[in-house]
């Protein structure tokens, strides 16, 4: 085993830190910009000797300078104006130049400061090609798009730029929702109202909410199919859903850090929404460990 020192940006939870933890790799100093206070509070419950740099828009260059035997740079920025979801917004659509994807040239700004001897950077793979061309230019790397699907029971298409070698797509493991449902569920996750339009058993979207909300909210997934992507909870009736004996209700936290592959209970301490929200916004740790694997 060897091991390397650490800066994450944008780090969440520290969903990187568990990647590597999974992969073998011993960490020897992590380093972390985070401005959640959630997920800070998160991270240092599960891993006391992070140390917490704050803002990354305040990080100067002689900040950095402190940092110049970085091993590994990690980190995915705020997708907000880059995912499909917001294509029909003018207002959030902006792509790179978008208030909080432009976040991305912090990264670049950090990335030549530091000059790590691995970099990894993830987005989502629903961006505009114009985006994900810039992004490609300037990381100097094609990137490689790997669902997380194939170690979850989650969609989740990411694309991962990283001078890691030879990243190769991991093997399907075949997992559905079923495979990750607790067995018995707290009331307060099921939705009071029955009403809903059934579609069909051998449809992924096996029913529809009748709520009034956007057609995302209204989604109840088959648990014998894969799960929608994950997203951050911010308002409304965003959490996934499902069917429980002919109840709908939403996914617990626990269910989505299983659908992310987080250790069990690895976000307790916080509210629910608050886990539901790092939780979307957070890598799928197997796919994370499969690419740092290449390290070796």
């Amino acid at each position: 085993m060897f091991s390397i020192k650490v800066l994450s940006l944008f780090d969440g939870m520290s969903c990187l830190q568990l990647a590597f933890k999974g992969s073998g790799i011993k960490v020897d100093e992590y380093f972390a910009s985070e401005i959640d206070v959630n997920s800070i509070k998160v991270t240092q419950k599960n891993f006391p000797e992070t140390k917490q740099l704050g803002d990354i828009t305040k990080l100067s260059n002689d900040d950095l300078k402190l940092l110049q035997d970085i091993d590994f740079l990690g980190g995915g920025s705020p997708c907000q104006n880059l995912s499909i979801s917001v294509i029909n917004n003018t207002e959030h659509n902006q792509g790179l130049k978008g208030n909080k994807s432009k976040l991305f040239f912090e990264y670049l700004r950090v990335l030549k400061e530091v000059k790590p001897k691995y970099f990894l950077y993830e987005n989502v793979a629903s961006m505009k090609k114009r985006d994900k061309d810039v992004i490609t230019e300037l990381l100097g790397v094609e990137p490689v798009m790997i669902d997380s699907n194939l170690l979850t029971a989650q969609d989740r298409k990411r694309y991962y730029w990283t001078n890691i070698p030879n990243v190769t797509q991991p093997k399907d493991k075949g997992m559905v929702i079923k495979d990750i449902i607790e067995l018995n569920v707290d009331r307060k996750y099921y939705y009071d109202t029955k009403d809903y339009t059934y579609l069909g058993e051998d449809k992924k979207i096996e029913a529809m909410l009748n709520i009034n909300c956007h057609d995302i909210g209204k989604r109840i997934y088959n648990k014998n199919n894969k799960c929608g992507t994950l997203t951050a909870c911010r308002g409304g009736y965003r959490q996934k859903k499902i069917l429980d004996n002919g109840v709908a209700r939403k996914l617990t936290p626990l269910e989505y850090e299983r659908l992310q592959g987080v250790p069990e209970n690895y976000t307790e301490g916080v509210a629910d929404s608050h886990r539901y929200n790092m939780l979307g916004d957070g890598w799928t740790v197997p796919v994370i460990s499969h690419i740092l694997n290449f390290i070796k």
